[in-house]
């Protein structure tokens, strides 16, 4: 006799971060549990829902507890999921207006408050680090030698600032070289061309499955800092001129950066599990 395998629905949203707009900004889908599934389940989900981030959320008697999946491995910190994450609590009830919650995870605690419209997320800022470029990060990017300003790293990724924003947009990277570059990913940046915002960039992550980010929040966790530095401010406008494109308010305090941003739900739903 065959037997037939138990499955249970998780409820699933698809939520569009850093915009105001459906269709616009990073999409991520964010999956609420009762208990984290078997890594392995986590995984196959984040493929099926094929974007950058798929977020899982546990409620715990001591908090929150929230993972993030690439469709390829699970990542240490995705700070547009995270704004997905707190926008459905706040739309489902579990986050009232004007409060906060904490978020255990494998970066630390992370906060999120709402404040009217806006999503805050509180985030450990990365320090970049000056450095050579590494073997091919150069040639894959479609850059000459001369065409960039700076190269820098910080555990995860490199940074590259650029002379000006329309050299950023023109990028046409070969992804299949970029992802041998050992490194989570890659964030190409400049001063904005426009006066309403500060700095520019894109973000490249095809090592793990990504090979273009739309919005990044925790790439702005090292321009936001790399940037102040070099404008003297904390407050600063951010664009990431991706296809789709995407703004946030980045504040520097010290070791953490505020990211503020917003969010739209474009469709919620169930899935079955096994």
């Amino acid at each position: 006799m065959k037997m037939t395998k138990k499955s249970s629905s998780i409820p699933v949203f698809q939520v569009d971060a850093f915009t105001e707009e459906p269709f616009g900004g990073n999409p991520a889908a964010v999956c609420l549990v009762d208990a984290f599934l078997p890594e392995e389940t986590m995984k196959k989900i984040a493929m099926e829902m094929n974007l950058s981030e798929t977020a899982f959320l546990l409620g715990t008697p001591s908090g929150w507890s929230l993972r993030w999946f690439t469709p390829r491995v699970e990542v240490a910190l995705c700070g547009h999921a995270t704004l997905s994450t707190a926008h459905i609590m706040l739309q489902e009830g579990m986050l009232q207006q004007g409060h906060e919650a904490v978020f255990h995870t494998k970066s630390g605690p992370l906060s999120a408050r709402a404040e009217d419209e806006w999503i805050v997320l509180d985030f450990p800022a990365k320090k970049v680090v000056p450095v050579a470029p590494p073997p091919g990060l150069i040639e894959a990017l479609g850059l000459e030698r001369d065409e960039y300003l700076f190269c820098g790293k910080n555990k995860d990724d490199y940074l590259l600032e650029l002379p000006d924003e329309e050299l950023v947009r023109s990028l046409d990277p070969d992804f299949v070289a970029l992802s041998d570059v050992e490194a989570r990913g890659t964030m190409v940046t400049a001063p904005s061309s426009r006066c309403e915002f500060d700095f520019a960039s894109r973000f490249f992550a095809p090592a793990v499955g990504v090979n273009e980010d739309p919005v990044t929040g925790s790439a702005h966790c090292a321009l936001a800092p790399y940037w102040g530095k070099k404008l003297g401010k904390t407050l600063m406008n951010a664009e990431q001129v991706s296809a789709r494109g995407g703004v946030m308010l980045v504040e520097v305090q010290g070791e953490r950066v505020l990211l503020r941003g917003k969010a739209v739900t474009v469709f919620r739903g169930e899935m079955t599990v096994s």
